[in-house]
């Protein structure tokens, strides 16, 4: 087989792992061959005997042989009679004479579930109106931006009346006026990369270069996504490298061999997930996967991922099967550490305004941060460990909050170690977790106070914020995949009013600077009272660039109503309340706020002046300098 030196580079440049751009030379391709219009196909795939093209084009018969490049160990033909809307795959003799049918790893369509046929499918040229957006993003410090996420499950947030999903011109038309309306700063969909199975949510991946026909074609949700930027919403998708789907038809000894995955087959499997691990040591694996991001970063002009079980990349001993020791006696994988950097290292090259996210549940590894100190290189990770505690904490009977308090406090302990996101996700409200509303402690009414006190909390705290769908007005079922959230639940007066309350507080924080602007250094926070254990309220301030832009923050833990309440403050003057939970617009009871406060002259902790006013019970307050003077207090000479 004689290939011309383009071709000849890229197929070294995959080899070595270099080739970030894998599925312009693998896959199919429109070609001319002696006159002759067609595809040229081609597929890696170096310890088979043989493969064929087959597919509807030819009956699905051995009538199409291709053939090999021992060099590179890939198979190559053109043919004249695949068309537009063909179906196909590769038939391989494999390493050990098997035969069998496999998908094409690099194609860019497939046919609906449960078929996992590879469509011959051009995706059409795209003129994008989303400029201003990219422009936008191009000049501005996102982590001094506010970022708050609605995480959405593409086909069940709502479905048309016969069980079938929205499409995504559905979705543009209802979710992003929705999302717009609701306050939130992005939309972040779990994978919509091809996958065979539903109930796997999309993290048990065929197609890394596909959009699932579930969801419809590649073009539909290019317009999903430039509506989105036209309407200053940003789009992040879910992206599984760490781990494969493993179906026979897929990736799993593609040739017969380990060719995708680890040698090892102790680490090779994924028992927790049912799954194959990837072989991210593997020049050519680190090709597809990095060639896979940039992809979807630039075919779809999605703003970032976020990607999933980096603590299985990392770590040898994260699943729950034998594991060996490495060189040095320790349990990090250092190909998944080396492959993650890399990954990191070329996004930010050619899109340094992207966003890349980590949901880890370990801390012996710098995830965020610069590569040259260390760090893995991502922009943000998932705070597993504030989520875990804040959950355990408002579960728990008030009664005893006194006694473990530190669950609300530890975070700010660790609050600068990483550039955190915070995180009540899917993965909180699936079957046997309960709904976050039916997590809180009490009855119905204590149990809509606990969810806003709980997401003033998550709004105020440092960090980006993230909430998965439904959870924005308390939906009592659990998550389910395979049907909508639960719309209906709005007729309901609380309900109703828990989506107007979240709906509030997501636009005062995207307002109020305070609450973003100096999120990556310490001064963005001064707790005024963390050891109010016996009563369970926390206090702290937020604090913007300017000296008088910060707010106020009390929040009250127990369904005890404080009168008279005193908090340190650092300036004198007044005070404003510009949020009470416990609003009868909100749910709550109260028909107006608490009156303007007026500081004493009289020191609190590490504050000079103090106010008072009463804490509803269970209730959260947001306070604002309304005029104050931030002069220092001379002090008296002696």
């Amino acid at each position: 087989m004689q290939i011309n030196e383009q071709i000849q580079e890229a197929l070294e440049r995959f080899q070595t792992g270099e080739n970030f751009y894998s599925q312009h030379l693998f896959g199919y391709h429109q070609a001319t061959y002696n006159g002759e219009e067609g595809f040229v196909f081609r597929v890696w795939a170096p310890n088979a005997q043989q493969v064929w093209l087959v597919g509807t084009f030819n009956n699905w018969d051995d009538s199409i042989p291709m053939e090999k490049n021992e060099q590179y160990g890939y198979w190559e033909v053109f043919t004249s009679r695949a068309a537009e809307q063909d179906l196909y795959k590769y038939k391989l003799r494999q390493a050990d004479g098997r035969e069998i049918m496999k998908i094409d790893p690099f194609a860019i369509s497939f046919e609906e579930r449960p078929g996992s046929a590879a469509v011959i499918y051009t995706i059409p040229e795209r003129k994008w109106k989303d400029g201003l957006w990219i422009g936008r993003k191009k000049r501005s410090n996102a982590f001094r931006r506010p970022l708050h996420i609605y995480e959405v499950h593409a086909s069940s947030w709502r479905q048309n009346e016969d069980g079938t999903p929205y499409t995504f011109q559905q979705l543009k038309e209802e979710l992003i006026p929705y999302v717009k309306e609701m306050g939130y700063t992005h939309i972040e969909f779990m994978p919509l990369m091809e996958h065979p199975l539903g109930a796997s949510w999309g993290y048990q991946l065929i197609g890394y270069f596909a959009l699932s026909s579930y969801y419809g074609k590649p073009e539909e949700f290019q317009d999903f996504v430039e509506t989105c930027h036209i309407n200053n919403i940003g789009v992040l998708v879910d992206w599984v490298p760490g781990h494969f789907c493993i179906n026979e038809e897929a990736l799993p000894r593609y040739d017969g061999t380990a060719q995708f995955e680890y040698q090892d087959p102790d680490r090779a499997q994924n028992i927790r997930w049912g799954s194959v691990n990837f072989d991210l040591g593997k020049p050519q694996v680190q090709s597809f996967l990095i060639s896979s991001a940039l992809f979807w970063l630039e075919m779809y002009h999605i703003d970032g991922f976020r990607v999933d079980s980096i603590t299985n990349v990392l770590y040898l001993d994260a699943d729950e099967g034998p594991w060996q020791p490495n060189h040095e006696g320790g349990n990090r994988n250092f190909e998944g550490y080396y492959f993650l950097q890399k990954l990191n290292a070329v996004v930010k090259l050619g899109h340094p305004e992207s966003m890349m996210i980590a949901e880890d549940s370990s801390s012996d590894t710098q995830i965020t941060g610069l590569i040259e100190t260390g760090a893995v290189g991502f922009d943000y990770k998932w705070n597993m460990g504030w989520m875990n505690d804040v959950l355990r904490f408002y579960q728990m009977d008030p009664v005893f909050r006194k006694d473990h308090f530190h669950l609300v406090t530890f975070s700010f302990m660790y609050m600068m170690n990483e550039n955190y996101i915070l995180p009540l996700s899917h993965d909180e409200v699936v079957h046997g977790k309960k709904s976050l509303m039916h997590k809180m402690w009490g009855d119905r009414y204590n149990q809509f106070a606990h969810l806003r006190n709980l997401y003033t909390y998550m709004l105020t705290h440092p960090g980006k914020k993230l909430l998965f769908m439904g959870s924005e007005w308390g939906q009592f079922l659990e998550w389910k995949y395979d049907e909508g959230l639960e719309w209906r639940d709005l007729q309901d007066d609380l309900n109703y009013k828990m989506q107007q309350f979240t709906r509030h507080i997501n636009h005062l924080y995207k307002t109020e600077p305070s609450l973003w602007e100096l999120e990556q250094s310490p001064e963005t926070v001064r707790i005024i009272d963390a050891d109010n254990t016996n009563e369970s309220v926390l206090s702290y301030i937020r604090q913007g660039k300017k000296k008088k832009d910060f707010l106020v923050v009390i929040l009250n833990m127990t369904p005890v109503e404080r009168k008279d309440f005193a908090i340190g403050v650092p300036y004198s003057g007044v005070y404003e309340e510009i949020l009470n939970t416990e609003k009868q617009e909100f749910g709550g009871t109260w028909v107006w706020n608490n009156e303007d406060c007026q500081t004493e002259e009289q020191p609190f902790k590490d504050f000079d002046y103090q106010i008072r006013t009463i804490v509803p019970a269970l209730g959260a307050l947001i306070l604002r300098p309304k005029q104050i003077n931030v002069r220092k207090k001379k002090k008296q000479k002696y």
